[in-house]
């Protein structure tokens, strides 16, 4: 049922609906705050990978504060999947635990922690506090569980459809214990979580930031009464949805046409396509992924949960508008994802590049069709590495995992130019600190800054992309998973193409292994390892990681404009008229 159903014939208060937006988000807020500060893993206390969310006991996103927008949009499949696996049997106390794609999850290091919030008269849940944390290691085949080789999902860790961390306020340290060290470690090849008090500490700091959570509903409810607090949220939910409407129609209208189509393709040459229908009358529309490729063997398969993640971030990017992302931004859509196609993958599929790469790539193909900007780096650019796990003889021994996401660039648009060396689209994290991954871990940073040359050309120029160059001071297995490393972002308009990424091994000669040259010396040697590998690095070994700059848009200056954009798309107009900065803006007006 749509939200408008349930509003008020007399409308909110906008004073009221401005109050309750930002007081929802400001519970959000405090919730990753209070993570934060009490978390101790580099990954959440430092890099800041981590969610915090606000939902109605339907278990639709009410607010969320701007965290990472692949967590927010699949984080109410996963409350939603939990509440019809319970139905009425959760009561206060209880604090669910669940990373599984099959149950809305993203890809198994995002564990989500949800808490129901009763109400102390009718003892009924009236919201649902929900937090998504990357553990940086949850066993695996590989140190840090982003295993660039999986193939299915049980070599990436251990995965949880639903447990019941903390029952009636009783912490279950031994079924935690169970699912994250046992279970894992029972396929050929994986282990357990190689560093499970680090995890066990973040996941007691989600708990508390879901409590942080309750006790603010619990004070707003209290100032405004269950009533009002309830009904306001429905009308931000119904201001999300009319906004969504208002953005379709004047799309249509821009572009003279209700029909959108694009296609962009994974570095494997899998297609991901797209036809957006428009109905102008109500303002709703379908986006039909029709012709999209079929599940692939690797780890780029992504989870139904993500697509709708990446399209509710793509519609509430382009909204003109300071509002909530929530629910109401899905309503007027339709999504329609193929089944057994890698949008829709099978239960046993791995998706660990699916949810930080595929999902780049579907933002990049809802752009495209909207013609809203030229791509970003599409791509995230995943490194770990670390020591432990599971011996040859079958014995588990304690280790460690080490994950950070890459900057690159992003994409240019109708009168902007691209933002150089940042995180884009939907990861929204920091990158490792240098001193602190210095003090912590065994590598050294040789080098970190801009790369230039690595930007699209154009009227606006797209962001350039990064270099980072690690240094292992010990044997260390090394993972990279990334993309555009064969198919570089688009340009528009008439702008060039992003430049492509590039991971180079410079491995150091050794006697052992026959790398001496005549004379004695030992060799170095640089070796492009592809977008996707897992070396076993020695002391010495650098890794070099050149990440993808964004497109850029409209003619560069002196060069003929040409028909197309460069790859068959057909030319669409320009939504922003040559002239000045003012008129581009009004060009852009509502968009």
């Amino acid at each position: 049922m749509s939200a408008l159903a349930t509003s008020d014939p007399e409308g909110p208060d906008p004073i009221l609906l401005t109050l309750f937006a930002n007081r929802f988000m400001s519970v959000a807020e405090a919730m990753g705050r209070s993570l934060q500060q009490t978390s101790i893993s580099t990954n959440i206390k430092e890099r800041l990978d981590f969610s915090c969310a606000l939902f109605a006991p339907d278990g639709d996103l009410v607010a969320n504060a701007p965290f990472i927008p692949i967590h927010l949009g699949s984080m109410s499949f996963a409350v939603k999947y939990q509440m019809k696996l319970y139905g009425d049997d959760l009561k206060e106390g209880d604090v669910l635990m669940t990373n599984s794609p099959h149950a809305g999850g993203s890809h198994l290091p995002d564990i989500t922690i949800i808490s129901p919030v009763f109400d102390p008269e009718s003892k009924e849940i009236i919201f649902f506090t929900a937090s998504r944390g990357h553990h940086a290691d949850i066993g695996g085949i590989l140190p840090g569980s982003m295993p660039p080789t999986s193939v299915n999902i049980f070599e990436e860790g251990a995965e949880i459809v639903s447990f019941k961390l903390v029952k009636e306020g009783t912490f279950d340290k031994e079924g935690l214990y169970e699912y994250m060290i046992d279970k894992p470690a029972r396929y050929p090849g994986s282990s357990g979580c190689r560093n499970i008090r680090d995890v066990e500490s973040d996941l007691k700091a989600q708990i508390a930031a879901n409590h942080k959570g309750i006790q603010l509903i619990h004070q707003i409810v209290g100032d405004y009464g269950l009533k009002t607090v309830q009904g306001y949220m429905y009308h931000i939910r119904n201001n999300a949805e009319r906004s969504v409407r208002n953005l379709l129609r004047d799309v249509a209208k821009k572009l003279g046409r209700n029909v959108l189509n694009a296609v962009d393709y994974l570095d494997d040459g899998s297609p991901i396509c797209l036809r957006v229908e428009i109905n102008v009358t109500d303002g709703s529309a379908v986006f039909d992924f029709e012709g999209t490729g079929c599940e692939v063997r690797g780890n780029l398969n992504s989870p139904i949960s993500v697509v709708h993640s990446a399209v509710i971030y793509c519609m509430r990017a382009m909204l003109d508008l300071d509002i909530p992302l929530n629910a109401g931004c899905l309503i007027p859509l339709d999504i329609r994802i193929p089944s057994g196609s890698l949008l829709a993958p099978s239960r046993t599929a791995a998706v660990c590049g699916g949810n930080v790469l595929t999902s780049q790539r579907i933002v990049d193909v809802v752009l495209r069709a909207f013609h809203a900007c030229a791509a970003s780096q599409g791509c995230t650019n995943n490194l770990t590495f670390g020591a432990g796990g599971k011996r040859s003889d079958g014995r588990a021994i304690a280790g460690w995992g080490y994950y950070e996401t890459i900057a690159g660039g992003s994409g240019a648009g109708p009168y902007w130019h691209g933002t150089s060396g940042v995180h884009t689209h939907i990861t929204n994290t920091r990158i490792g600190d240098v001193e602190l991954l210095e003090r912590r871990y065994p590598v050294l940073v040789h080098t970190f800054g801009l790369r230039q040359g690595s930007a699209g050309a154009g009227e606006f120029l797209g962001g350039e992309g990064v270099i980072r160059e690690l240094e292992f001071l010990e044997p260390l297995q090394v993972s990279i998973l990334s993309e555009r490393r064969t198919r570089a972002p688009y340009g528009l308009e008439g702008g060039t193409p992003g430049g492509l990424g590039r991971n180079t091994w410079i491995k150091q000669g050794r006697e052992e292994d026959g790398e001496a040259s005549e004379d004695g010396s030992l060799t170095t040697r640089e070796i492009n390892i592809g977008g996707k590998a897992t070396i076993r690095m020695g002391k010495g070994d650098r890794l070099r990681i050149e990440t993808p700059g964004g497109g850029g848009w409209g003619v560069p200056t002196g060069k003929k404009a040409s028909k197309g954009d460069g790859d068959g798309v057909e030319h669409i107009k320009n939504w922003a008229a040559r002239g000045s900065l003012a008129e581009r803006e009004a060009a852009q007006a509502g968009f």
